[in-house]
């Protein structure tokens, strides 16, 4: 049978739901890479935000930075961990954090500006997230999902190592998930009706990022709990 005239492929699938061609890796290996580097300021930024030392500045960026990619391959059965395929990736976290911990008056400015390199590393590993688990053949529901566990949890664990109840959880806060979710959607919904995969992550990670740095300037909340000092 077919669906909106589209004729399904052997395997039941339809095109946009067929693996990435080979042709499209690198760019989801370079949106991965920029997800890292941000994700890896944001986490230095938090670790700053605590007064940690160059230990306590490594270890939330590498959580922040790889966190929800390696929950990501771990329940996609993804082998090796893809910052240990990538080797490069760990090297350069750990530089960064280097610089950082030698120009702290600089990281305390940049302190202020902590939601934006949170915002961008959620959106970025979002739709990578999502990417990797639709190309991995999982249902389009578990892929969003998928893609918001990549984006949300590495800051979820950071924010219990540096002893704070992880944004994600905190009562009546700002939307944080439903931004990844919504741009895991879009995402979807573009390469569903054969959008070019460059614009697809574009748009994805474009609705994440607006729909987050909306929320926090408008305060929106989802319906529930009371706001808490500090969310």
């Amino acid at each position: 049978m077919s669906v909106c005239g589209r004729k399904p492929l052997k395997d039941n699938t339809f095109p946009s739901e067929q693996p990435g061609p080979r042709r499209i890796m690198p760019l989801v290996q370079a949106v991965e890479f920029l997800a890292v580097t941000v994700s890896a300021v944001y986490g230095i930024l938090l670790a700053t935000r605590k007064e940690m030392d160059f230990i306590g500045l490594v270890s939330v960026a590498f959580i922040v930075a790889f966190g929800g990619g390696t929950l990501r391959d771990l329940f996609l059965d993804r082998h090796p961990l893809f910052w240990i395929e990538h080797g490069h990736y760990p090297v350069i976290v750990f530089a960064m954090a280097l610089v950082g911990a030698f120009v702290p008056g600089l990281l305390m400015k940049l302190e202020r500006s902590l939601t934006i390199p949170d915002a961008l590393g959620l959106a970025l590993f979002s739709v990578v997230g999502t990417s990797i688990a639709l190309d991995s053949q999982v249902p389009l529901f578990v892929a969003a999902m998928i893609g918001v566990i990549t984006g949300t949890f590495g800051g979820v664990i950071a924010d219990v190592v540096c002893n704070e109840v992880p944004t994600l959880f905190r009562p009546a806060t700002t939307l944080y998930a439903t931004c990844s979710f919504v741009g895991a959607w879009v995402y979807l919904g573009c390469r569903h009706v054969s959008v070019p995969d460059q614009y697809s992550m574009l748009f994805g990670a474009a609705a994440v990022f607006t729909l987050r740095m909306i929320a926090i300037r408008r305060n929106w909340r989802l319906p529930g709990g009371k706001p808490t000092t500090g969310s």
